[in-house]
């Protein structure tokens, strides 16, 4: 257990420091769940909530007098730039890989990553427990992305482990332990801190609040520390149990009150003797906030506005990324403001001004917010998953879309084959390009890249039945009729006309 004697025991550790470890893998494969093992036969308590970690969390482990530091990295695809930050500032990676499902497209992001990093990596092939389970064939997939394991002959460590049974726990530790001293892992306990932000968010209550990563030297309270974006003087700091610390040494995860402003994720911060100093450090050039990308669209382009607010900066850092690729060339999404903690007042008067909606990640909405929203009829919608934020921002768009009216794709077919050609009727074989297709949609013929003729879908089959509807990656028949001669190669494009929306 992690107890008050945990500065004398990283400070007996005299030219080394507690390795740093990353914990990556493909999502559900069981990262937090190995975490949480750890945690619980270790005696260890956190603040988290359960399903999907959302941003990234810092524990310390104990293991035969040694001490451990984990960062736990969110697993699913919008967390790829903190798992890269995550690789970045650890000695060692721990790769996660269910022996149930084996390598998958997050498990080869991890392993690039890892070796971008220049890290030692240790696999631990998980969920071992699972009749499904097969680890030589995780060990293969691994050699296939140049992850040769021990037993394959390579220099590589693999524990099978499980968190049901504890399977496994203390020999991956050991072998962490093991990495770390043939790594000379080291520090300077002496000096100013330095380090990495891993966490950065909003306190309603007690102000920008940043989780800091000591990399060498001591962050000490009434310390004036900078990063490149704010800086401030250390009010309080807090362990990782939310225990009052003096200091922070090498290693330690500690969150800092204290800077004007919550720092960006990523960042690096230093401790400085006077506030001048600190106050120098900061870069006036450097902007405030990140600019996300917006998906292409045309001049004309209707753009449908949101305010998005989140609990934490990763949190808003993956939205902005994810929300910005939203919309097609007619008609797309624009944040026109974000930011993390509570929405207030400012949020519904910014959105009133900008005819924009508020979506807020795992964060409250004030009481005068509430009312300011339903008298100004302004949408204001949370969410405690991510995926279903990102979805209702979607119907935001198909919703201003339709209520635009005129014409909306639906679906693109390109023409494989040509069956038979009468008077009436052609029938063709093709496969679904984009979206879908169904009967009573409009079409077009498209040849070399311009519309050649116009046509009815008179009849739709998939696998010799009749359906009504086909989607993406799907070859079928078409009866058709049209004046123009369909060619292989030609596409048909489907769509919908609609009238504006009354007002």
């Amino acid at each position: 257990m992690i107890t008050k004697d945990v500065e004398n025991k990283i400070s007996e550790q005299k030219t080394t420091r507690p390795p740093i470890v990353v914990v990556l893998g493909h999502v559900d494969h069981g990262k937090s769940s190995l975490l949480e093992a750890i945690r619980e036969d270790f005696k260890i308590t956190a603040k988290e909530s359960g399903g999907i970690t959302q941003h990234i969390g810092a524990y310390m482990a104990e293991h035969k007098g040694k001490v451990l530091t984990f960062i736990d990295t969110p697993g699913h695809e919008l967390f790829s730039a903190m798992r890269s930050r995550g690789a970045k500032v650890a000695d060692i990676a721990v790769l996660v890989v269910a022996a149930d499902e084996s390598v998958r497209p997050q498990t080869i992001e991890a392993i690039s990553q890892i070796k971008k990093a220049g890290i030692p990596m240790v696999v631990a092939i998980h969920k071992i427990d699972k009749p499904e389970a097969n680890p030589q064939r995780v060990k293969q997939e691994l050699a296939q992305h140049e992850v040769m394991v021990e037993s394959f002959g390579g220099n590589v460590p693999a524990i099978e482990t499980s968190a049901t049974t504890r399977q496994g726990i203390q020999e991956l530790l050991e072998m962490i332990l093991l990495v770390a001293e043939l790594e000379n892992v080291s520090a300077k306990e002496t000096g100013a801190g330095q380090g990495t932000i891993i966490e950065s968010h909003l306190d309603p209550k007690r102000g920008p609040t940043a989780t800091l990563l000591v990399e060498n030297g001591t962050v000490q309270v009434g310390d004036f520390i900078a990063t490149k974006s704010t800086f401030g003087k250390v009010r309080i700091l807090e362990d990782f149990q939310g225990q009052a610390m003096r200091q922070a040494l090498p290693s330690m995860p500690a969150a800092a009150l204290g800077f004007l402003q919550a720092p960006f994720i990523g960042e690096e911060f230093r401790v400085f003797e006077t506030e001048k100093a600190a106050r120098e450090f900061v870069d006036t050039a450097a902007p405030k906030k990140r600019q996300a990308k917006s998906p292409s669209a045309s001049p004309n382009a209707t753009k449908v506005g949101v305010i998005v607010k989140a609990d934490v900066a990763g949190s808003l850092e993956a939205l902005e990324t994810a929300l910005s690729t939203i919309g097609k060339e007619e008609t797309v999404l624009e944040i026109v403001g974000s930011g993390v903690g509570e929405i207030g007042e400012n949020d519904v008067k910014l959105a009133r001004s900008a005819a924009a909606s508020i979506l807020g990640f795992k964060t409250k909405v004030s009481a005068s917010a509430l009312d300011l929203a339903e008298k100004e009829n302004i949408r204001v919608e949370t969410f405690d998953i991510i995926y279903e934020l990102i979805e209702r921002a979607r119907t935001i768009v198909e919703e201003s879309r339709r209520d635009q009216g005129g014409r909306e794709d639906i679906g693109e077919l390109r023409v494989l084959a040509i069956f038979l050609v009468d008077k009436t009727r052609q029938v063709i074989g093709g496969k679904v390009a984009e979206g879908e297709i169904r009967k009573g949609l409009k079409t077009e013929i498209a040849r070399g890249g311009e519309v050649v003729g116009k046509g009815k879908l008179t009849n739709l089959q998939k696998d010799k039945k009749d359906v009504s509807v086909v989607e993406k990656g799907s070859e079928c028949g078409l009866s058709f009729e049209a004046a123009e001669r369909i060619q292989v190669g030609d596409e048909l494009h489907f769509f919908i006309e609609r009238a504006p929306k009354a007002k």
